[in-house]
């Protein structure tokens, strides 16, 4: 089980990466979907997402130990994955603006929805118990070598997760949006 931590925090880190990169860099700035008439949609379906990461951190990743918090965060995790459909549907009409989505974006994301989804996996293969009298969920996560490693790791995106949940929400102002639209940055 140390490994399996191991495994999901490795997964977690680099969803995170990969996240940052295509959620805040390609989406919000380079290719501002929030600002293009055919891109609005898709832009909600991401910013249900951040926020449904915020509570999937919160509730499957940090407070693993709590069953309650844990089963509720596994719902979060099946309205992760339909908000995941409806954007997967919706991004082909979304990007005719740039002519398509870019076969190297799709493949980020590919990646980005892989990582994210196999940590959750891993994660599921240490809190769940199968034993002759059915399903449990284990509370003595603790014991395990990598778990506070695995905790730390989760607390620390939790800041980010919640920046750029609200960063996804705050370009839904217009004030806000005419400032960000004003940032130049001359690095990509």
């Amino acid at each position: 089980m140390e490994f399996a931590f191991l495994i999901s925090t490795t997964l977690l880190m680099a969803y995170a990466l990969l996240a940052v990169y295509d959620g805040v860099f390609l989406h919000l700035y380079k290719f501002r979907l929030y600002d293009q008439k055919e891109s609005r949609f898709e832009h909600l379906t991401h910013t249900v997402r951040a926020l449904l990461f915020v509570g999937i951190l919160l509730t499957v990743f940090i407070n693993i130990e709590n069953n309650n918090l844990f089963l509720l965060g596994l719902t979060l995790v099946l309205l992760d994955i339909i908000t995941l459909l409806i954007d997967a549907y919706v991004e082909k009409d979304s990007r005719v603006f740039m002519g398509g989505l870019p076969r190297w974006e799709y493949i980020i994301h590919l990646l980005v929805n892989g990582f994210h989804f196999a940590s959750i996996t891993s994660l599921l293969i240490i809190k769940i118990k199968f034993t002759d009298l059915g399903i449990s969920l284990n509370n003595n996560l603790h014991v395990f070598k990598n778990f506070e490693f695995f905790k730390l790791v989760a607390v620390n995106l939790l800041p980010g997760a919640i920046i750029i949940s609200i960063l996804h929400i705050l370009v839904y102002n217009i004030k806000f949006k005419k400032y960000i639209n004003t940032l130049k940055i001359n690095c990509c």
